[in-house]
């Protein structure tokens, strides 16, 4: 995602945020973080392919917000979300921007979202997936 916005938005600063969970806990943990000097004033997009819980991103918008930037003049971009996420964020940040593709119902025991990216050309061109691809009425596949 990051190369993307660079060709499109050639002088934008970069930081990075490197937010992983912990396998045994469950939990997120900050890992590495570099930001821009002078960051409370801008404009931030918060990229993060797939939210699942929110856990990961609620902490990196936790760490803009200790860096003094606006919870107004952040925006949250993600190509897929699960519901459960989407909520969080919007809870905890109700200011938070929000920008996703597509937002699944449903994220698995490990926290993985379902259906998930899976087979994105299924998605992309809308033809089926494999059989038992989609679980349940309430999916829309």
């Amino acid at each position: 995602m990051e190369q993307a916005l660079t060709a499109v938005c050639k002088d934008i600063r970069l930081g990075k945020i490197l937010i992983q969970t912990n396998l045994d806990t469950g939990e997120p943990e900050l890992h590495y973080l570099r930001l821009p000097k002078e960051i409370s004033e801008d404009y931030v997009i918060l990229m993060d392919s797939t939210v699942s819980t929110g856990a990961a991103a609620m902490m990196a918008v936790r760490v803009l917000l200790d860096h003094d930037v606006q919870e107004d003049r952040i925006f949250l971009l993600s190509l897929l979300m699960a519901e459960m996420g989407v909520h969080s964020v919007a809870y905890a940040f109700p200011r938070v921007h929000i920008i996703t593709t597509a937002v699944d119902k449903r994220v698995n025991e490990e926290f993985h979202i379902i259906p998930g990216i899976g087979n994105f050309g299924d998605r992309y061109f809308g033809t089926d997936g494999p059989s038992g691809w989609c679980e349940g009425d309430s999916m829309d596949c």
